[in-house]
């Protein structure tokens, strides 16, 4: 038996998010047939990011186990034979048989895209967020600059959320502006449910001048999800990868 591990990229569009679900097809439900009907064996993977529904990912992580004599750096390929154009495996590794993908320290890295234009671009309809108000970047970074360090997010998720605790880290968000697309990059040990997508309905509210920068600082005191902003929609949304702070291959368990 051997523990292997995913690094998968998909395009979020045509599924319900990564998680298996009733209602709707899901990209963990995918990659788990394919690995059934490639191997034989009933396999179900476990994935690091619970991304939602139309989020994309360049980097999310996902593992299983097997007794397949495929070397775990072949999985890569076998799989990629099978799955459809939208999920894409970008890399298979083996790892310690007892590591699971978020029950170890990392970081992980999210983008959130916007088209700030006259008029939309339809190739970005289904990848950035479309907004044709002018939006001041400076102000979007000073209101962001309260949001890095350590603070209780509990104002910036989702009432649904089901832990008990809303503390987390940001390292950084960096805000740039190339042409006409915004692109806000945040990265931290861990978020909430809806957090980074607050976070960015929150930022485009300091940008387009409906809320000072410090009134971000009140949203956080408050620790109440009607204090901060909307929260942006999915399909600006990507997990771009997930770094982890001990060799996987050595990894103890938690």
């Amino acid at each position: 038996m051997k523990r292997v591990m995913l690094i998968v990229a998909y395009d979020g569009s045509n599924y319900c998010g990564w998680q298996k679900q009733k209602n709707g097809l899901a990209v963990e439900a995918v990659i788990n047939k394919t690995l059934c009907d490639i191997t034989g064996e009933d396999i179900e993977v476990t994935g690091a990011s619970r991304t939602d529904a139309g989020v994309h990912a360049m980097g999310n992580v996902a593992v299983f186990d097997t007794e397949s004599r495929i070397p775990a750096e072949k999985f890569s390929y076998a799989l990629n034979r099978y799955l459809p154009d939208d999920i894409v495996i970008q890399e298979s590794i083996e790892v310690a048989s007892d590591f699971h993908p978020r029950h170890v320290k990392c970081n992980k890295t999210y983008e959130y895209s916007i088209i700030n234009r006259k008029f939309p671009l339809p190739k970005e309809r289904l990848y950035s967020h479309f907004l044709y108000y002018d939006m001041d970047i400076e102000k979007m970074r000073m209101a962001a600059s309260y949001l890095v360090g350590e603070h209780d997010f509990k104002s910036f998720c989702s009432v649904n959320t089901q832990v008990k605790d809303t503390v987390r880290t940001i390292y950084s968000i960096d805000i740039e502006k190339d042409s006409d697309k915004v692109i806000m990059r945040v990265n931290g040990n861990g978020f909430l449910y809806n957090m980074v997508r607050i976070i960015a309905g929150t930022l485009i509210q300091a940008g387009t001048g409906q809320i000072e920068p410090e009134t971000v600082e009140k949203m956080l005191e408050a620790k109440n999800r009607e204090a901060a902003g909307p929260t942006a929609p999915a399909k600006g949304l990507t997990l771009v990868k997930i770094e982890y702070e001990e060799p996987i291959t050595n990894v103890d368990k938690c």
